[in-house]
């Protein structure tokens, strides 16, 4: 009989309790933590040759404005959808669309055809848009979302033959819009710290897309048939006089949340800009930036 069980026996006649072998103890493991959102990595896609867009996309040369936040967008949109020939519906934030297999044979499957991740959600995003152009009857579509210009390699690539317009505004004016707009969740110089994200990306997108049109929102207020006449010749499209009483054709594409919606916009008219700021006025952290679009010396 083992020293255990002669002690166990013993134990038990006299308290009821025995002595047990300790369990071993487990090494400690590292503490888990929540993953860390993280910027999704672009998927592998390939950019169509000219020879293969009859095949793989359906809408042909659509316009995408390259702006930042609070930049007159909503604006230059509704200017462009009252012409009879183009179309440009609230923000579309198409480069939010994304899509995922739902097995390692659906991937084989399509990757046999020649078809990646990235390659699926460009038809996804031609798709979309081309059912919206072809339900409004027109003949382009333009697309304005601003944070389209953090991508727009990737837009450039899934449409080859597509148009850029470039519209600007005085970087404080941008930061003022951007605070008055909510200023209980960013401070004024929260807004020009986050509007300066999207500047940066709209002047790389000009430095990195050959061809485009570059319009001013301080510009487009003061003589509206100027600018539009020069943008329609970019587009080449006719001008028409209509454009600039945008209110009278449509006032059901003002979506809260999808754009501007407030009462300027919603009049109809194009309605005079702020005045602009001030040398003293302009933030230190956007005077670079003013400098480059050649708003201050």
């Amino acid at each position: 009989m083992s020293l255990m069980r002669s002690l166990n026996r013993a134990l038990s006649a006299t308290t009821g309790l025995q002595v047990r072998r300790a369990a071993p103890v487990a090494p400690p493991q590292p503490k888990k933590t929540a993953a860390k959102p993280g910027k999704r990595p672009t998927p592998v896609y390939r950019c169509p040759a000219p020879e293969d867009l009859a095949t793989d996309r359906l809408l042909r040369e659509p316009v995408f404005i390259m702006s930042p936040v609070r930049s007159g967008s909503t604006l230059l949109r509704m200017l462009l959808n009252a012409h009879s020939r183009l179309h440009s519906p609230h923000e579309l934030h198409i480069r939010r669309l994304e899509v995922g297999f739902g097995s390692k044979l659906s991937q084989r499957a399509m990757s046999a055809l020649d078809l990646e991740r990235g390659d699926l959600e460009h038809l996804l995003w031609d798709r979309v848009m081309h059912r919206e152009l072809v339900k409004s009857g027109k003949d382009f579509v333009v697309e304005k979302t601003p944070s389209n210009a953090f991508v727009h390699r990737r837009i450039r690539d899934c449409w080859p033959d597509a148009r850029f317009v470039f519209l600007l505004r005085h970087p404080a004016s941008i930061a003022r819009s951007w605070h008055e707009g909510d200023p209980d969740k960013r401070t004024y110089d929260e807004a020009a710290a986050d509007a300066l994200r999207y500047m940066k990306a709209v002047d790389n997108a000009r430095k990195g897309i050959t061809g485009g049109h570059t319009v001013r929102y301080e510009d487009i207020t003061a003589d509206p048939e100027k600018e539009m006449r020069r943008l329609c010749a970019f587009l080449d499209v006719d001008f028409e006089p209509s454009m600039l009483e945008y209110g009278r054709k449509d006032d059901t594409q003002v979506v809260k949340g999808l754009g501007d919606w407030r009462d300027k916009i919603r009049s109809g008219q194009v309605q005079s800009g702020r005045a602009l700021p001030a040398e003293d006025e302009i933030p230190e952290i956007l005077r670079p930036m003013c400098r480059a679009w050649g708003y201050s010396s």
